[in-house]
């Protein structure tokens, strides 16, 4: 009898953890870039406890953003973030915006990631262009992550307002790559392309801020991502209402039944000591 205690015990402490991820998911049902809870459990004397909370990597749904500077990738993926101190993160959510010295950056400061093109849209590494085949060879090859990302900057020259001193306008494409256009467009420059990361087993990222991940050993390394890139969207969190709901209930469910489990114990246990008394 104490062995069925001690399960309805845990088994609330259990179910309390569960409604806790999924009590976090519903609040942030409208969250961008959010990433749903996922509990996953195991076994343990005949009882289930919660083995870990992983990340879903499953893309949400797209909604309009603020302005073309944001970005919305349709795929697999993440987006590449470098922070003051030079550590790299990973994000879905594409909140991105050039300040005022033409940096392109996510909310908290950190640079978007990406490389330098030549005119032709070739990938430099240092002084050497890098073919888009010769690219997509290496990526097979794992040589592609080889080549060094770059902060994003378009820089507006005071003495005529133009980007970089001679670009009108900009637009962020379907493949990634940043375009300087200049006389009503008539002149298309590509500048840059944005960086887009993958791993083996994205849910064992860490989410060390929320919607920005680390690599762990789990992970696996990064390799190239693939995917299109929308400019003028973001992406809406990942949760599946009904699912969630449905979770909750069987929660519920779960902890009102231990809890009559206790109850019961606690009252035999007191008809016990009522008759050795």
């Amino acid at each position: 009898m104490r062995d069925c205690y001690i399960n309805a015990m845990n088994i609330q402490k259990t179910t309390v953890e569960w409604m806790n991820a999924i009590s976090e998911n519903l609040v942030n049902m409208y969250t961008p870039g959010y990433r749903e809870n996922q509990v996953t459990f195991k076994t343990y004397l005949d009882n289930a406890i919660p083995d870990k909370i992983l990340k879903n990597p499953s893309q949400g749904k797209s909604i309009p953003g603020t302005s073309a500077e944001n970005v919305f990738l349709e795929g697999n993926g993440f987006f590449v973030l470098r922070n003051d101190e030079g550590r790299i993160a990973y994000t879905r959510l594409g909140e991105f915006k050039f300040d005022g010295e033409g940096v392109y950056r996510a909310t908290d400061g950190s640079k978007v990631q990406g490389y330098i093109l030549n005119d032709k849209g070739e990938i430099m590494s240092g002084t050497k262009s890098l073919s888009n085949d010769a690219f997509e060879d290496s990526i097979a090859q794992g040589g592609a992550l080889a080549v060094p990302t770059t902060e994003i900057k378009l820089w507006i020259d005071p003495d005529n307002g133009k980007y970089l001193g001679k670009y009108d306008e900009f637009e962020i494409k379907e493949d990634g790559i940043l375009y300087g256009k200049a006389n009503n467009g008539k002149n298309c420059t590509p500048l840059y392309k944005l960086a887009v990361m993958n791993f083996h087993n994205p849910q064992e990222l860490f989410e060390f801020k929320q919607g920005q991940y680390l690599e762990t050993a789990y992970s696996g390394k990064p390799v190239i991502g693939r995917g299109e890139i929308r400019s003028g969207l973001l992406e809406l969190s990942n949760i599946d209402f009904k699912a969630n709901a449905t979770y909750w209930q069987e929660a519920q469910t779960q902890l009102d039944l231990s809890g009559k489990v206790m109850s019961t114990y606690k009252q035999l246990l007191e008809s016990a000591m009522e008759l050795l008394s």
